[in-house]
């Protein structure tokens, strides 16, 4: 089985669906079989080549960088109000945190950026330093990554848009794909199934073996 290929076809397939008046995303619906979500928690960022969409991040930092939206210190006590932690979690894709104020964050933000699963974390999103570079390069990376969290039997994510080009499709697909592997414990064994869909269209089956 090649899989670059079935991607070509199911993606052309795509294609042939009716046009939308908005750019549609990519998405991906990875299923597993003999994979027990309780026992084996995967919980993972993973780089893809092609950038999916610009990400609106903000940064919990001891001092204002212009590089990025800054919440510092002093400014935690403008959200002691749950409504306003809500307002600025809807706001923002990411957190990013510098470690010296990871315990005030967890204590002034968690209760809201924890379910919304946007704690910043150790993987990426804590930081010591908050230079200008290390501030970009993490932004850079931030932009060029995607959160693979599985909770249920499916892994579900936005892969791409619809204007971007078949072969960068692909290559942020098999990306993601590769990385989901090496992170399940009897790798393509516990692969059902793949899917890939636009926004709005029924997906399009590809069968791994």
């Amino acid at each position: 089985m090649d899989l670059n290929e079935d991607l070509k076809t199911a993606l052309a397939e795509l294609r042939k669906t009716e046009e939308r008046k908005f750019n549609q995303s990519v998405d991906l619906i990875i299923n597993l079989q003999k994979f027990d979500v309780k026992k084996n928690s995967i919980n993972l960022f993973t780089s893809v080549p092609h950038k999916i969409k610009d990400k609106k991040i903000a940064a919990f930092l001891e001092t204002k960088n212009k590089n990025v939206d800054t919440i510092t210190k002093m400014e935690f006590k403008k959200y002691s109000d749950k409504k306003e932690v809500k307002k600025l979690v809807k706001k923002f894709d990411f957190f990013i945190a510098q470690a010296s104020l990871m315990p005030s964050v967890a204590t002034s933000f968690g209760r809201v950026l924890g379910p919304a699963g946007k704690m910043p974390s150790p993987q990426l999103g804590i930081i010591t330093n908050s230079d200008d570079k290390t501030i970009s390069e993490l932004k850079n990376k931030i932009e060029n990554s995607v959160k693979i969290k599985v909770k249920e039997a499916s892994i579900k994510l936005a892969v791409g848009k619809q204007s971007m080009k078949d072969e960068d499709i692909i290559e942020n697909i098999l990306a993601v794909y590769n990385a989901v592997i090496k992170a399940l414990p009897r790798d393509k064994e516990n692969i059902k199934n793949i899917e890939v869909k636009f926004t709005m269209t029924k997906p399009q089956k590809i069968k791994i073996r």
